[in-house]
């Protein structure tokens, strides 16, 4: 059976860390030479040499995706180096920091947050859509949040900035279905990563715990989330347009409902004490 991105010329940013660089791996794995775009170059240097020691073919970008002028000059490198892109993974995006609340917050923290979770993505999209529409080919895969897909107290800013990605998923996926481009994304949610380190953040006392926080029954990895990645941008995924895939373990579908211990045989939860 051939690899699922076999000759495949990819691109993935913040792939130095989390689930880009989980996703540059399995990419390079099934037959896709890979751009690692980071602004940590260390890190995505360490991604490339992982995967050229397992034989793969991988490239180090140190690029800041909130640039404008760096997004040009990446954009091309890759097309006169490459000649094309086939698919691109708009995987940046960061919390920056929690407000207290969003009476709390400022027009600072809301311009960073657009910046890191929109704006960079739409720049990026714009820079390797034009020549994938004359390839009448190509994919794009962008990394949303589960935030973006329900109520976030924690922050409404960064959720209305994720709820946008999903948003220009579904409609830019509608507008270039038919010209050959493939546009869907994911939503991730509590995955272990550097950013979102959930091992760091909690009390140790909750690490047994996660069975009952998650459907699924434990934390996720990034390995979970680059699996899905894969899918979607292999042709198996080539009838699904402008989707937002909710990669979260279940805890969407579940709704606030939780596996409860407290009575015999497995039983659930609405109530907020420990389960």
């Amino acid at each position: 059976m051939n690899a699922m991105l076999n000759g495949k010329v990819a691109l993935i940013t913040g792939a130095g860390n989390g689930i880009g660089a989980a996703a540059a791996a399995l990419f390079s794995a099934e037959g896709a030479s890979v751009f690692v775009v980071d602004i940590d170059t260390d890190a995505a240097d360490e991604v490339v040499k992982t995967i050229e020691k397992d034989g793969g073919t991988a490239w180090s970008m140190t690029v800041d995706v909130r640039d404008s002028n760096q997004v040009a000059d990446l954009r091309d490198r890759v097309l006169a180096e490459q000649g094309r892109l086939d698919v691109l993974v708009n995987n940046v995006g960061h919390w920056v920091h929690l407000p207290p609340s969003f009476a709390d917050g400022d027009a600072e923290h809301w311009q960073a947050l657009y910046e890191v979770n929109l704006l960079q993505l739409l720049r990026v999209t714009h820079a390797f859509l034009p020549s994938m529409l004359d390839r009448h080919e190509g994919t794009i895969i962008n990394v949303s949040s589960i935030e973006g897909l329900r109520g976030y107290p924690p922050d409404a800013v960064y959720a209305a900035f994720k709820a946008a990605v999903v948003q220009f998923t579904r409609s830019l996926g509608v507008e270039v279905a038919g010209k050959g481009v493939k546009v869907n994304g994911i939503a991730p949610d509590l995955t272990q990563t550097k950013q979102s380190d959930f091992v760091r953040f909690d009390p140790p006392d909750l690490a047994d715990k996660w069975a009952t926080f998650l459907p699924v029954g434990r934390m996720g990895e990034p390995v979970d989330q680059a699996r899905v990645l894969l899918f979607l941008a292999s042709e198996l995924s080539d009838f699904l347009v402008g989707h937002t895939v909710p990669t979260d373990g279940g805890t969407g579908a579940a709704g606030g409902w939780f596996p409860s211990t407290r009575r015999k045989g497995r039983s659930w939860t609405n109530r907020p004490f420990d389960p």
